[in-house]
């Protein structure tokens, strides 16, 4: 019944409708009443082939509306009507959703039927909490991955972002993370992905144990940019209302880069200026009102904890995207290319990595072998060149002999298969073992 009501609200009370006066490029110009519309108005275009074609206000000029369409714009011409609709854009979740795959638009894609309506709306686009309103991080979160849970431990309700470069193996670590971490709910945003790799993401790294907690929702790299853009509002969406469920979720997204290159088609179209790299300014005025829904919830709620994965252009970890986000999340996890080719998996650099949690998480009594893990790695990172070329020579430096001894060991403490999963516990104990016989042979 709650759900009926809720329909039957969203129904126009009149209806108000205009005219397309022009298309440039993607860009429509719709003439009407321009006193009943507002930015962020959703419009209803009906096209020469009986079709509808759905799109959204982004500005105004010269008394006309300024609009993007959710899809082609083939079937359009001057003169279409265009039906304004009152309702913004909002979603009607339930926890019947788990399981299934869904497009911007909270439709299924998966073939398993129609998704049950939930009784209230979620808006799309919506404020995050007060952060006066909002609890502390919570407790260690088990991530079920080494690397990560012992120098890059996280807490229930932080945000972490993973900046890598294509083809480095974030899509994996994205998958193992899904399956493997200790929260109720995982929500997974396939921001801009490739569409032969949907399937392969959902069937072969997800599988059915990680789906069947999981909600996914797509936007392939063919759709229109505001497809792409609310795929990324959808995902927060939803995370939002398990979290008012009372729910420990993980939202996922990948990636935070494609987002932002869909708001920057929105910003040049409207003619806002190009800045650094093309990125016009709502992208960084979008980027932590995106982010900030994430994070601790309410003494009476759950709480999202996210991951976010930045897209690195060229391996530059300090383009503008990833040196925004960085100053916006409460850590990175660095993923390098180098590490890849050497065959460790995941290709995690922990000496760049950092959790802004640590060291306030971890137990007093593993510090100092975190400390002295570091210590290992950073000296045989700085003599790295010199020891690949042979131009180093045993016995120079005690500290650096320790470092060679011991990096075997590291580097298979950090290598974990997909399939395989780590505990907290089981981590510190393994690299307790290897740091404190590297200190009794010292």
């Amino acid at each position: 019944m709650k759900s009926l009501i809720s329909a039957i609200e969203a129904i126009d009370d009149i209806e108000v409708f205009g005219r397309v006066k022009s298309v440039q490029g993607l860009l429509l110009e719709i003439v009407g009443p321009v006193r009943e519309l507002r930015v962020g108005g959703r419009v209803r275009i009906d096209t020469v082939d009986c079709q509808q074609l759905a799109a959204e206000i982004i500005g105004f000029r010269d008394g006309h509306a300024l609009c993007l369409p959710f899809g082609q714009v083939a079937g359009v011409r001057l003169g279409c009507r265009a039906v304004f609709l009152r309702h913004d854009g909002s979603v009607f979740p339930s926890s019947a959703w788990l399981g299934r795959v869904i497009n911007a638009e909270g439709e299924p894609i998966d073939g398993k039927g129609p998704l049950p309506r939930g009784a209230g709306a979620y808006p799309l686009k919506q404020d995050p909490l007060a952060a006066h309103d909002r609890v502390r991080v919570g407790e260690p979160l088990d991530l079920g991955v080494r690397v990560l849970n012992t120098f890059t431990t996280m807490c229930e309700g932080q945000r972490m972002g993973i900046f890598a470069g294509s083809g480095v193996g974030k899509s994996v670590l994205m998958s193992m993370l899904a399956r493997n971490t200790d929260v109720d709910v995982a929500v997974i945003g396939l921001i801009g992905e490739r569409g032969r790799e949907v399937h392969e993401f959902i069937q072969e790294y997800l599988g059915d144990k990680g789906l069947e907690r999981a909600v996914v929702v797509v936007a392939t790299s063919d759709e229109a940019a505001l497809m792409r853009r609310q795929a990324a509002y959808l995902t927060l969406a939803l995370s939002e209302y398990f979290r008012d469920q009372g729910r420990r979720v993980l939202c996922m997204m990948d990636s935070l880069t494609r987002f932002a290159m869909a708001q920057r088609e929105i910003g040049l179209a409207i003619g806002e200026p190009p800045t650094a790299k093309g990125y016009p300014p709502t992208v960084f005025t979008e980027l932590p009102r995106l982010l900030e829904r994430a994070g601790p919830g309410t003494p009476s709620t759950g709480s999202v904890t996210g991951l976010f994965t930045v897209l690195v252009e060229g391996d530059d970890h300090n383009e503008p995207i990833a040196d925004a986000v960085r100053g916006i999340l409460d850590g990175h996890i660095v993923m390098e290319r180098g590490i890849a080719e050497r065959g460790r998996y995941p290709a995690v650099n922990v000496l760049r990595s950092i959790s802004r949690t640590m060291p306030g998480c971890v137990p007093p009594d593993m510090r100092p072998v975190l400390a002295g893990a570091r210590e290992l790695m950073s000296l045989y990172s700085d003599m790295e060149e010199l020891i690949r070329l042979g131009a180093y020579r045993k016995g120079s430096d005690p500290q650096v002999d320790r470092a060679i001894a011991f990096h075997p060991a590291l580097e298979a403490f950090l290598n974990q298969d997909r399939e395989e999963t780590s505990t907290i516990a089981e981590g510190y104990q393994m690299l307790s073992a290897i740091v404190g016989e590297a200190g009794a042979g010292n």
